[in-house]
């Protein structure tokens, strides 16, 4: 009986999740107007913090047209969805290999804590993708936790002067639907990196004083095209 309910809390969490994703409104913070380009607002569910657009067009112009460019071209493959799965999919790796293109590099920093003489080790995660002063994370289909890690990692960096603006790279709501359609729900599931379990977390300070700016896929960039 047990097993027999939790698969229908299972089944009744996905019909909600996709229901409530095919009446959703996605529209990108109305700040960002001027900030960030029309296309991309409109391709892109596109939300900041801690006035992170501003920054990063006042003091990081280059980053924020590498990110630009990148997203105006990227196109999410047929192939690269029913692939799914954890770690760094065919997806993230997409976005990995043309902001390399760019000069953006993962990055680690080493960092310790000195407590009466005595160093402590306190290494940070690895950031995806790093250049002068902007960390960028791809979280395609990671479990929801992921932010977490993210977002602390972005306020110990930025604590410590590593990083001025933080940014992720994630699925909006609206691609449950797709998914849906295309027989791969199970592949992602309520509980992967989506833009409604990343939202509350930075609303509710998980990335301290760090400017945030996240970038929601939307399914307008499905490319269903097979290889």
């Amino acid at each position: 009986m047990a097993e027999k309910d939790d698969r229908d809390h299972q089944l009744y969490g996905r019909r909600s999740f996709v229901q409530r994703s095919r009446l959703l409104s996605v529209l990108s913070d109305s700040s960002l107007t001027g900030k960030i380009p029309n296309d991309i607002l409109r391709s892109y569910e596109v939300h900041e913090w801690k006035h992170a657009a501003a920054v990063l067009k006042q003091d990081f112009a280059e980053q924020l047209e590498d990110i630009v460019e990148v997203l105006r071209c990227f196109r999410m493959k047929h192939e690269h969805i029913i692939e799914g799965g954890g770690g760094k999919t065919k997806l993230a790796s997409s976005l990995d290999e043309a902001l390399r293109a760019k000069s953006w590099r993962p990055k680690r920093w080493k960092t310790a804590i000195l407590l009466d003489d005595e160093k402590r080790e306190s290494p940070t995660h690895e950031v995806d993708c790093f250049k002068a002063g902007v960390a960028l994370e791809i979280e395609w289909s990671n479990k929801d936790p992921f932010y977490d890690r993210d977002l602390n990692n972005f306020r110990l960096l930025f604590d410590l002067r590593a990083i001025s603006v933080g940014v992720i790279i994630t699925k909006s709501d609206e691609l449950a639907a797709l998914f849906d359609e295309l027989g791969v729900w199970s592949k992602y599931g309520t509980t992967t990196t989506w833009m409604s379990k990343l939202l509350p977390r930075i609303e509710g300070g998980g990335g301290g004083g760090c400017p945030i700016m996240v970038f929601g896929i939307r399914r307008e960039l499905y490319d269903e095209a097979h290889e």
